[in-house]
């Protein structure tokens, strides 16, 4: 497990697995949010597996699997919501992070500036230039 903090309460990382999850409470994560579609990976690392594992462990767990179809508007304010309804640190996965990374900046457009986003991003590795336009048209919103 590989997680880059987004913001002081959002992290992201990539696919984790059963075993991550002590270090999961041992990093005071609160809320494990799995942008990762189970179709893309085999059972034992699929939502149901890690959801049980995740709230055996007394961590919230909740599925909100993300494709490029699926990373729509209401999508985007439901990450959001489980990010802010959460009273502790949050822990968002996919298959490398970028779902989770991509939701996140989209979600705070209109909240920082485009170029904090993107700054934000880019120190946890993932270069999202890409989305500048779209942030930019959705911070006008």
């Amino acid at each position: 497990m590989e997680p880059r903090p987004l913001s002081p309460r959002y992290l992201v990382s990539p696919q984790i697995s059963v075993e991550d999850v002590s270090a999961l409470v041992d990093a005071g994560i609160v809320l494990v949010i799995c942008n990762r579609p189970d179709q893309e990976v085999p059972p034992s690392h699929q939502a149901q597996a890690i959801g049980a594992a995740v709230r055996s462990a007394g961590i919230r767990f909740e599925a909100l699997p993300l494709t490029h179809q699926t990373m729509t508007a209401q999508n985007v304010a439901r990450q959001r919501e489980l990010i802010e309804s959460s009273d502790g640190p949050v822990l968002a996965y996919c298959a490398s992070g970028t779902r989770s990374s991509v939701v996140w900046a989209l979600g705070q457009a209109g909240t920082q500036s485009v170029d904090e986003i993107l700054t934000c991003t880019a120190a946890a590795g993932y270069q999202l230039d890409g989305l500048r336009p779209t942030l930019e048209q959705l911070s006008q919103s």
